[in-house]
């Protein structure tokens, strides 16, 4: 068997023995995970001092990036339904809008809300408001959150200024506003199919009805003033806010002015969300009545339902790290060398394969990005962008244990691996077949 044969094979029997030791010997998802990564390892050639090395790395890399925002936003999660500003929120999307209308209203909200997001702070900060708005309308969580799920993650794949689309249109020197442009018109049907529609066909699917909860919900506190409706909203918005100050002042300001520092220092995920935390506890919490030591208290206590989930990210993120050191790319990138596929199937195929073997949307769209910087240099603006979303599009299709992104919606959700793939897998894979569809069809249409 070749090098590259090896690799990929030591991927799928590493999938496979995670699966199995989850399904059939109820292991722990991270300990599964872990012995999975050994499995690959060593079917893969690494020398073994590297294996440990590499999980280390991979792991500590993706908690360095998710682990502290799924935490602060616990925290945040559990002021906003502590306080009542999520009741206050759910009160007033209910009161505008029909029962019929409500999944719709709900992606376009996410949409919104997730536009300057991180995947990982969106779902954070609208848990509590899909939670109030299901419980309060009565309709079922999935109809609530699938469309929730779609929004964010539609526009995290193909809106800049989210990290994947930035960093395919800075590759292929593609032009930033077009994209965004054809980005969000490519959204919006991957939306509206992966969104409403799927959430629609979810919710009767029987396998699926035991999904009537979050797991992460704190206990009600009684508060002696219920925040006003323009606080609520001020709060969920602001880390979006600060996130999209960030994105401008890269245009309007120099880069080494005080300003652009400053912007881009508040604007950071990290920053952003910590000091969405600070202000949510001044004016949420303290300004609601409750004691302060109940305040802490219920503070501390949303981070316990999160432990797990950022062991099993993290855990993800270490088979990632060996993955890459075993080569995975590489080896990818030689099959490809062989094939005559149009551009757009062949960059929307090459970002599935790398999401499949290494779990990170960020490493499929770099790799598929530098293949097509080097090997067709010199296009026009309009292809640089169709192809950079036909990365993006591929880059998410049929996410699983390997995505830190499953582990979350499975944790949040209380879902056994079947459903997660059911919600999640699937879901990814709509937006990702409906992204490459209207890719095709712009590319057929304006060129």
């Amino acid at each position: 068997m070749s090098s590259d044969s090896l690799i990929l094979f030591s991927c799928i029997a590493a999938l496979a023995a995670i699966i199995l030791s989850i399904a059939y010997a109820k292991l722990p998802p991270f300990l599964a995970i872990f012995l999975g990564t050994i499995l690959a390892g060593l079917i893969a050639g690494v020398p073994l001092e590297h294996i440990a090395k590499s999980f280390s790395k991979g792991a500590g890399g993706i908690l360095g990036e998710s682990g502290y925002i799924i935490a602060m936003g616990a925290m945040l999660g559990s002021l906003m339904a502590n306080t009542g500003a999520a009741d206050r929120l759910a009160e007033f999307i209910i009161a505008k809008t029909s029962s019929r209308l409500l999944p719709w209203v709900m992606a376009f909200t996410a949409m919104l809300i997730g536009l300057p997001l991180f995947f990982e702070v969106g779902l954070v900060l609208m848990l509590p408001l899909i939670a109030t708005v299901s419980a309060r309308s009565g309709q079922s969580l999935l109809r609530i959150a699938v469309p929730v799920l779609a929004g964010l993650t539609t526009l995290h794949a193909l809106v800049p200024p989210h990290p994947g689309p930035i960093i395919a249109i800075t590759t292929l020197h593609a032009d930033m506003g077009l994209t965004l442009l054809l980005g969000i018109i490519i959204a919006i049907p991957a939306v509206i199919f992966a969104g409403p529609l799927y959430g629609k066909w979810l919710s009767h699917k029987p396998s699926l009805a035991t999904v009537t909860q979050l797991t992460t919900l704190p206990a009600s506190v009684p508060v002696a003033r219920s925040p006003s409706l323009p606080l609520a909203i001020g709060v969920i918005i602001l880390p979006a806010l600060l996130m999209l100050a960030r994105s401008l002042s890269l245009y309007i300001f120099n880069g080494q002015s005080a300003l652009a520092q400053f912007f881009d220092f508040i604007g950071e995920p990290l920053i952003a969300l910590t000091l969405t935390v600070l202000v949510a506890l001044l004016t949420l919490g303290w300004r609601s009545g409750i004691e302060k030591k109940q305040l802490g208290e219920a503070l501390t206590a949303s981070i316990a339902p999160v432990a797990v989930l950022l062991l099993t990210i993290g855990a993800g993120g270490g088979l990632k790290g060996v993955l890459v050191e075993a080569g995975i790319s590489q080896s990818i990138t030689h099959f490809t060398h062989h094939t005559h596929a149009p551009l757009l199937l062949l960059a929307w195929g090459i970002a599935v394969a790398l999401r499949q073997a290494t779990g990170s949307a960020t490493v499929a769209t770099t790799t598929t990005a530098g293949i097509f910087a080097a090997s067709f240099q010199g296009l026009p603006p309009l292809e640089s962008s169709l192809i950079a979303l036909s990365i993006g599009a591929g880059s998410v299709f049929f996410c699983h244990i390997n995505d830190a992104g499953y582990w979350m919606i499975k944790s949040f959700f209380d879902l056994t691996l079947k459903q997660t793939l059911w919600i999640w897998s699937l879901l990814q894979t709509i937006v990702s077949l409906i992204g490459l569809m209207m890719v095709s069809i712009l590319w057929w249409v304006l060129i």
